[in-house]
């Protein structure tokens, strides 16, 4: 270990830069580990209904699926008064038969695996820059194509700055295209590899990004199960990570264990190699993790699978004193509590975010007034309003435009479960306005206006709609950027297709009731010049 940095231990990473092969593991294929869909009868797969081994060469995604488990909003519905719409994030996210090269330009090939490609690609209309990966049909086992289509289902359903972003899908007879964020950052364990010294301080701000995002998963019941260093990837050259790769998640139940063994070896529960487990495998290999952060080598190692799984089912952690003598007890302290053998007493993410060492550490984010006084201005009134900004915000704005309301998000987010409720937004203006009933007033006006999924929480992607200056929010250059994006053959209008193609299927009321909104001549669609006067007139 090393002197002091920054006020703060020094993490020296010779054994980082020694054991490469241990931060990024290749798990053999053998046949007690498995990284599919679940195959277990605790849970339904929502995907097995539309999805039959006769069909393994063509499947379709299927958005519109609604299990108890899911909890997904299946197209844009019209609640019983018939007055609004609920509009959110997963709405815009389908899957499109073809066309993608008409979208996109591949621009280089960032990765090659064994079922296609990863290249980064323009977004031809917008400049936008995507990574868009190429899915070979005839490389897909069944159950292949199940994990891929549930992936797509969960991910589509996750809102939250710390998770990777999908952004829409297409199929053609031979492949599946995904299109996500691109995070040109890379990996957060080669970054951190190639510095001098790496304190508590920044280990710790790394980790709380990884529990927030497994604490909404949590709290979504969703659980990964594959959490390790090369699923978490840095957004762009700041301190933002972003959780990836969701293809061994799944829906779970309080009330039901899991049974099926996947993972990574090194980063791996030992429940799970008992096959019965909890989603508290997650904040296992979040222990794991914030280990390898403050020492540079994994807790449980061996020559071969076999002596790695041996040394994780006894959990017996070993804190050497050369390496270890530099850290705080209260580092320590938070990492026997979240490697603990006994489910029952191990952390949840919750209280892994609330421990002292994750306090002391964490960033101080300020709510900024200015940003509070937007909120309270938005009023949108017409549906076909409201859900084009949710496009523009979730289809145009980028990761640096958005950096100061992502830390109001934070500064609001009290239980820092990914959502703002009534009284995290109550607490927040109340520190502005000195007056609980104002603040109260003012927040119930919020939500009526801002809360378009009728959830009674303020979502991620809602915040950043009600936070960003509206001016920015709708220019003209975003206006036409989504145009474009709508209009995908490119004749100057939007019909009842091209809208469903990016929002999902339209009802009839629906779609009557966005043309009510903004079709001036009445032709049964969309032009450009109806489009821009309905959001440049807000």
């Amino acid at each position: 270990m090393g002197n002091a940095c920054c006020n703060h231990s020094e993490i020296h990473y010779n054994h980082l830069q020694g054991n490469t092969q241990i931060l990024t593991p290749t798990l053999q294929k053998i046949e007690t580990w498995n990284s599919f869909q679940d195959d277990e009868e605790d849970i339904t797969s929502p995907l097995k209904q539309y999805i039959t081994p006769s069909a393994a060469s063509k499947v379709d995604l299927d958005f519109s699926s609604d299990t108890n488990q899911s909890k997904m909003k299946s197209t844009i519905q019209l609640p019983g008064s018939k007055k609004s719409v609920k509009i959110s994030y997963d709405n815009f996210v389908t899957m499109k038969q073809g066309g993608w090269k008409e979208q996109y330009n591949l621009i280089k090939k960032l990765g090659q695996g064994s079922y296609g490609c990863v290249w980064l690609a323009k977004h031809k209309k917008t400049g936008i820059l995507r990574a868009l990966k190429q899915i070979k049909k005839d490389s897909l086992l069944f159950e292949d194509q199940e994990r891929m289509l549930s992936e797509l289902n969960i991910l589509k359903s996750l809102d939250h700055p710390n998770i990777v972003r999908v952004f829409e899908c297409f199929q053609e007879d031979d492949q599946y295209i995904i299109v996500t964020e691109h995070l040109p950052g890379g990996e957060l364990f080669q970054r951190i590899k190639k510095l001098q010294c790496f304190s508590e301080k920044m280990a710790a701000g790394y980790i709380i990004q990884i529990l927030k995002a497994v604490s909404y998963c949590h709290e979504k019941q969703i659980v990964h199960r594959d959490l390790k260093p090369e699923n978490i990837l840095l957004s762009g050259q700041g301190e933002e990570v972003k959780v990836i790769d969701f293809g061994t998640s799944r829906y779970f139940s309080s009330n039901n264990n899991m049974k099926k063994r996947l993972g990574t070896p090194y980063y791996i529960a030992p429940e799970v190699l008992n096959g019965k487990y909890n989603e508290k495998v997650d904040i296992w290999s979040c222990g794991v993790i914030l280990y390898i952060f403050l020492c540079g080598y994994p807790p449980f190692t061996g020559k071969t699978e076999n002596e790695i799984f041996a040394k994780v089912k006894i959990g017996k952690i070993i804190f050497d004193k050369d390496d270890w003598s530099n850290v705080s007890k209260e580092a320590i302290d938070l990492i026997n509590n979240m490697l603990n053998t006994d489910v029952k007493k191990r952390f949840s993410a919750q209280q892994a975010l609330l421990h002292p060492w994750v306090q002391k550490n964490a960033k101080q984010e300020i709510i900024s007034q200015q940003l509070l006084n937007n909120i309270e201005k938005f009023c949108v009134k017409s549906n076909f309003q409201k859900a084009i900004m949710t496009f523009m915000v979730n289809q145009t704005l980028q990761s640096q435009e958005i950096n100061e309301l992502k830390a109001t998000f934070n500064a609001l987010d009290k239980n820092l479960d990914g959502n703002l409720s009534k009284l995290e937004l109550i607490a927040g203006y109340q520190e502005i306005l000195k007056n609980k009933e104002q603040a109260e007033d003012k927040v119930n006006q919020i939500l009526d206006a801002l809360d378009l999924n009728h959830s009674n929480l303020i979502d991620y992607s809602e915040f950043i709609m009600g936070a960003m200056k509206f001016e920015k929010l709708v220019s003209i250059k975003r206006i036409k950027q989504a145009f474009r994006m709508l209009d995908t053959n490119g004749d100057g209008y939007i019909s009842k297709e091209e809208l469903q193609d990016s929002m999902g299927f339209l009802e009839p009321e629906i779609w009557e009731q966005f043309l009510k909104d903004c079709d001036l001549n009445k032709d049964g669609r969309i032009s450009e010049e109806e489009f821009t006067n309905i959001l440049v007139t807000l």
